[in-house]
């Protein structure tokens, strides 16, 4: 009885891996905001959904890092749903302080930008399945707000 369960286990195990799932990726990651104690940056990420009904999304969560360290974490609850059979458009708003900017003084050199990665899991609720994490990561640079976005 014991290797008949497992034997079954094995097939929905296989058959829930060739399903397509909603994939995503991170379009952009720009200034949104300066404010006197800290810079918001905005995260645009694309997700597809392959499924012919609306996906509801349960919450999106994000690290962001720099020079090996962590600038940034957050949650966002309840975020709405992906479209059917279609790419949906997600922004994702990330506040970091000053002082941890100020930290990264080494990595902004020159040219006044700092390199960054982000990892975004996308937490979706699949009939049948149940909750999903999508992990979404990105890497590149950011430029740094200059006096002339304060004014």
């Amino acid at each position: 009885m014991a290797s008949l369960l497992d034997k079954a286990k094995d097939f929905v195990a296989d058959k829930l891996t060739t399903i397509p799932k909603p994939e995503g990726s991170v379009t952009d990651v720009d200034l949104k905001d300066v404010n006197r104690d800290s810079v918001e940056y905005l995260a645009k990420v694309s997700v597809t959904n392959p499924y012919s009904h609306s996906i509801p999304i349960c919450e999106i969560s994000f690290t962001f890092h720099s020079a090996g360290r962590e600038i940034g974490k957050g949650k966002v609850p309840d975020p709405g749903s992906l479209k059917a059979n279609d790419m949906t458009a997600l922004d994702i708003p990330m506040v970091v302080p000053y002082t941890i900017l100020f930290n990264l003084a080494r990595d902004v050199g020159v040219d006044w930008d700092i390199d960054y990665e982000l990892q975004i899991g996308l937490t979706i609720d699949l009939p049948v399945v149940g909750e999903f994490t999508i992990p979404i990561s990105s890497k590149g640079e950011i430029k740094l707000p200059t006096f002339k976005d304060f004014f």
